[in-house]
């Protein structure tokens, strides 16, 4: 059965659908030889399919998971990294990492801390990630400096990044230390390093940043204890259905361990 390229090497957790789509660009994948083009359908059971010289031995779909891990510093929000460096799956276990296509949704920059979804529904990560897509996304952030209300209105009020201005945000004064402040923000939209990117423009420099959310997907709740640093939890059929709502998709019904 025929179906789009981006979708299946997505599902085979090469790389987010988005990511996949990429490298198509790219000219990193091949069909049977031949340059990949977007929108292209393949049959996996028939065709051969090739990233970076690399053939891909597709598998049968995996049930599908949904994991909430606790981000440590130092772990890049990838697959795979060039350079390198540790990526978020090697904190799950050898029976999650390989063979399943669990893959992380959306990213943390390196230096950064807290909640990340991790799943192998590669349609759920593309609907989340696209640029029209609202999840909001809670941060503590720790800044050098004591930013003034007028600043912090000016930030949740949206600043100029690249000509087009940042969406409303909810930005607000947590505490005060003698030389740094720590702010609350929640995101409705999630560019590159934005929250940093944002803060350097003001004058008021990041020094730690840490996402508490995704959503109503938090890192301690009524129901689950707090998720230590490293760790992973299977989300909540609670939270699989909210995530399922933000994409307007019919809920999912999982096994959960």
């Amino acid at each position: 059965m025929e179906e789009r390229l981006q979708k299946i090497l997505a599902q085979q957790g090469i790389a987010s659908r988005r990511q996949v789509e990429e490298m198509i660009r790219q000219s990193r994948v091949r069909v049977n030889g031949i340059l990949a083009y977007l929108g292209q359908k393949v049959d996996p059971q028939q065709d051969k399919i090739s990233v970076d010289g690399i053939l891909v031995v597709t598998k049968q779909r995996s049930s599908l998971m949904y994991l909430l891990l606790h981000k440590p510093a130092g772990f890049v929000s990838t697959c795979h990294d060039p350079q390198g460096r540790p990526t978020v799956l090697d904190l799950l276990p050898s029976e999650l990492r390989e063979g399943l296509g669990i893959h992380p949704v959306g990213r943390l920059d390196v230096d950064s801390t807290g909640a990340l979804i991790l799943t192998n529904d590669g349609e759920l990560t593309y609907r989340l990630t696209h640029p029209s897509h609202s999840i909001s996304k809670s941060y503590r952030v720790i800044v050098q400096g004591h930013p003034p209300a007028a600043v912090l209105q000016r930030w949740s009020q949206g600043v100029i990044l690249e000509g087009k201005i940042t969406r409303p945000a909810q930005v607000s004064l947590i505490k005060s230390y003698i030389d740094q402040s720590c702010l609350e923000i929640v995101l409705q939209e999630g560019r590159n390093r934005q929250i940093r990117r944002v803060a350097e423009q003001l004058g008021y420099p990041v020094i730690k940043l840490h996402r508490t959310a995704i959503g109503s997907i938090q890192l301690k709740t009524a129901v689950t204890p707090f998720l230590p640093v490293g760790e992973y939890r299977h989300l909540t059929q609670d939270e699989i259905i909210f995530l399922s709502k933000q994409v307007s998709r019919t809920p999912i019904k999982t096994k959960l361990s």
